[in-house]
């Protein structure tokens, strides 16, 4: 019997310890692939649903890449989606992040998270609104320029999943600023709007989409130059941090009103002022044809 039980023994013992020498092992190399250095080919999980992360080289390659091409077509929105993000790190989302988190409304909406969409919108009710109402300049921008609450792509490139909430509130939020100020989305007001929002929020891509001016005529780039730029520098500079406004709560208020208390000039009617344009230069164009 004992001499059974010391040959049991050793065999155990050899079991145990080449299980042992599998199992550290496997650790060891489970260690050795979390170890390795973020790469192309060794890429971590998504911090939330649609993230992609990217390494410095990508992040890089993809801000070059989406800035030249959206100065090319300045109404790729996907291309300038991918340029605010792209250039948005490491500090300027922060920032802005910070900027919410300095103030109760800004914290509010950061603890609820509300998506600005015609899901959210009850879009037939705002245009039932007074005329002076921020959801009916709103809605009324919104039909006027033929737009939709439903284009803005969701947050891919940021890692930190509270920052891609900023942004995707920013995103959404575009179109308030361009109803509060009644700027159009052509390209002379979508430059001026840009730079409001660069002095407003400091995101790279706001300043470096200001490089679409020289792709403007002559006329416009003066007109932006001497009238827009100003009135944009001045105002994103010393009104209240935008993005920390509830929208969804100011919708039946007086759009005069929040403009007085953001600290926001209403600037020149450029719609207006292209259709004057317009209209002389048609007058002209007859004039001359008809040698009058």
């Amino acid at each position: 019997m004992e001499a059974a039980v010391s040959v049991i023994r050793p065999a155990a013992t050899a079991r145990r310890a080449l299980l042992q020498k599998s199992v550290c092992a496997a650790c060891s190399s489970s260690t050795s692939s979390s170890s390795r250095p973020f790469s192309v080919l060794n890429r971590p999980p998504p911090n939330y649903p649609g993230h992609v992360p990217l390494t410095k080289v990508e992040r890089a390659g993809l801000a070059v890449g989406s800035g030249i091409m959206s100065l090319i077509n300045p109404y790729r929105h996907d291309l300038i989606a991918a340029l605010g993000e792209s250039t948005a790190t490491p500090y300027f989302i922060y920032r802005l992040r910070d900027a919410m988190l300095s103030s109760p409304t800004g914290r509010r909406i950061l603890r609820l998270r509300p998506r600005l969409n015609s899901k959210t919108l009850n879009i037939p009710h705002l245009r039932s609104l007074p005329p002076n109402t921020v959801g009916r300049a709103y809605v009324d921008w919104l039909d006027r320029e033929g737009v939709s609450p439903d284009t803005r792509a969701d947050v891919r490139y940021i890692d930190d999943e509270e920052c891609a909430y900023v942004m995707q509130r920013y995103r959404e939020c575009h179109d308030f600023y361009h109803a509060v100020t009644g700027l159009p989305i052509v390209k002379e007001g979508e430059v001026a709007l840009k730079a409001f929002e660069f002095a407003n929020t400091l995101l790279p891509m706001t300043g470096l989409s200001m490089l679409a001016v020289g792709t403007m005529k002559p006329a416009e780039r003066k007109r932006f130059w001497t009238v827009y730029l100003p009135w944009a520098l001045r105002n994103g500079a010393r009104s209240q941090e935008v993005i920390n406004v509830f929208w969804e709560e100011q919708l039946e208020r007086d759009v005069r009103e929040l403009r007085a208390e953001l600290g926001i000039e209403q600037p020149p009617d450029l719609r207006e002022i292209r259709k004057r344009e317009k209209a002389e230069k048609k007058r002209l164009k007859e004039i001359k044809e008809h040698g009058i």
